[in-house]
Formats: structure tokens, sequence, C-alpha cells
């Protein structure tokens, strides 16, 4: 007797695992990278020559130019180049007390 009602929650545990499996009607979400905003970066960060900053250094992390330029300003008749616009934000701050760091050629 006991056998048949073990067999019968048995089944009913099964059906219940296909149906809640089967009613679930939402795909799977799929993570979306940008790699346009990535390229574009690295398109960025090349796209000003060495030659034409008055710096070896970014002023504001002291990563080398030649790493790569992304963006410059100009400060006292000097254009200085930054890794990114962030370091060059953060440099228009306090510009005088940054510029020691640059390296100046």
């Amino acid at each position: 007797m006991f056998t048949g009602i073990k067999h019968r929650f048995a089944q009913l545990i099964v059906l219940t695992v296909v149906f809640a499996s089967c009613n679930n009607s939402e795909a799977p979400k799929q993570e979306v990278v940008d790699t346009t905003t990535a390229s574009n970066m690295e398109a960025a960060a090349t796209s000003f020559p060495v030659s034409m900053v008055n710096n070896k250094k970014d002023p504001t992390c002291g990563m080398p130019v030649t790493a790569g330029i992304s963006d410059t300003a100009h400060y006292k008749d000097k254009v200085i180049g930054f890794c990114s616009s962030g370091c060059k934000d953060e440099f228009k701050l306090a510009p005088d007390a940054n510029i020691a760091a640059a390296e100046i050629q």
C-alpha cells in the first residue's frame, strides 16, 4: 500500500517540475556589451601624436604620454597631453599644483 503512495508522490513531484519549467516563457537574459565604446576609447587614446605635446608624463596620474594621449589642453603657451579626459578635468581644478609632474620638455 505504501509503495503505491510513494510512486504517486514521486509522479506528482516530477509533473510539478515539468510544468514549472515549461511555464517559464521568459527567455534567458543575455548581457549586451557595447564594443563600440571600447574601440572608440582605444582609437582616442592614440589620436594625438606624442610630438605635438610638451610634456613627458600626464601631470595628473604620472602616466607616460607615449602610452597614449586621449585629450590635450593649453597651459602657459604649452600643449599638455593627458591619458584621459578625467585626468584633464582634474588638472584643470589645480593646474599649478599638478604641472610639476608633467616633466615639461
